[in-house]
């Protein structure tokens, strides 16, 4: 099956199974939250991902996962996940998108997960991917990647209607940004800066009313930038990415992937090419999604459900007292 065969995608039918997986996920590392151990948390998330999974009718392939066959214990790239018995899908997914977070009991953490009819998502590499992303209702290419990051500021105000300063950037606070973060804030506008978690960063875009954040720009795990993609995918928005590489082994890497043109520039519907269901569950309280939390006797958590065909976000509240 090719990406442009979506008529065997039931996304209706699969997408509160897909929920589940998310939920499943956030459940199980909620109770590692604040315990300062990264790898336990992950792996508590990671496992009950993979459990749900395994009981969906799918022939599900994971195309961006927890790194190599060789690397990864579990929920691997090439992973085949589900019963074997319905369609051909492609899996993307982070069980624990801010493990710092989980452990550190800090704001953001999510459980996400998406999936789209077979070879339907680019197969990006473990390395680095340079992003910029803004929310619905620009003009496709409004700001692009080869811009400084001071000309995509002005244009973007100028399409908005507003001054430079009436602008908020969302950036991943590391060291390699020191000189982007300069040249914003020299134009006025405001930062929100982020420990971890870019995927939940690049979604805050698409809610600029609730979130407050207009642009996300920086480099950032190009897996992550897939899920990003198929969120916006499912809630409007822009995105660009392009591949970094730091040494000849990320090259390798990326070829093995099918990767052919290193210098490529890849839009949102490049890196996902079909209709895609997305499901991510809040592990801790953030902009976008409240937390795993006790309501008496109940575990609570909430679910952002999306489906891009029909452009329905849905918010799910689901309580259990089997955690």
């Amino acid at each position: 099956m090719t990406a442009d065969n979506q008529v065997t995608f039931q996304d209706r039918m699969l997408s509160l199974g897909l929920a589940r997986v998310s939920e499943a996920a956030a459940i199980a590392s909620s109770r590692l939250i604040g315990r300062g151990d990264e790898k336990a948390a992950d792996a508590a998330a990671t496992e009950a991902m993979r459990t749900q999974l395994n009981m969906l009718d799918i022939k599900g392939t994971v195309v961006i996962g927890e790194g190599e066959r060789d690397e990864a214990p579990m929920l691997y790239i090439g992973e085949e996940v589900g019963t074997g018995k319905g369609e051909e899908v492609d899996i993307a997914l982070d069980p624990l998108e801010g493990t710092t977070l989980t452990a550190k009991a800090m704001p953001n953490a999510l459980t996400v997960v998406a999936m789209g009819p077979r070879y339907s998502m680019l197969h990006a590499p473990d390395v680095y991917m340079d992003k910029l992303a803004i929310g619905p209702g620009y003009p496709d290419g409004l700001v692009d990647l080869d811009m400084a990051p001071a000309e995509r500021i002005r244009v973007f105000a100028e399409a908005k209607g507003c001054k430079s300063e009436d602008v908020t950037v969302c950036i991943l606070e590391r060291p390699r940004h020191q000189d982007m973060i300069a040249e914003v804030r020299e134009t006025g506008a405001s930062i929100r800066l982020i420990t971890d978690g870019d995927v939940a960063g690049v979604m805050h875009c698409a809610q600029p009313d609730e979130t407050g954040i207009d642009m996300y720009m920086g480099s950032g795990g190009a897996p992550e930038g897939v899920l990003a993609a198929a969120a916006l995918k499912c809630m409007g928005g822009q995105i660009q990415g392009k591949l970094l590489f730091r040494n000849d082994d990320e090259v390798s890497r990326a070829r093995s992937a099918g990767i052919e043109d290193l210098d490529a520039k890849y839009t949102r519907d490049d890196m996902i090419k079909a209709d895609v269901l997305f499901s991510a569950t809040g592990v801790t309280n953030g902009s976008i999604l409240r937390g795993a939390h006790r309501v008496g006797k109940y575990l609570e958590t909430e679910t952002l459900l999306m489906r891009s065909r029909t452009g329905s976000v849905r918010r799910l509240c689901y309580k259990t007292q089997n955690f």
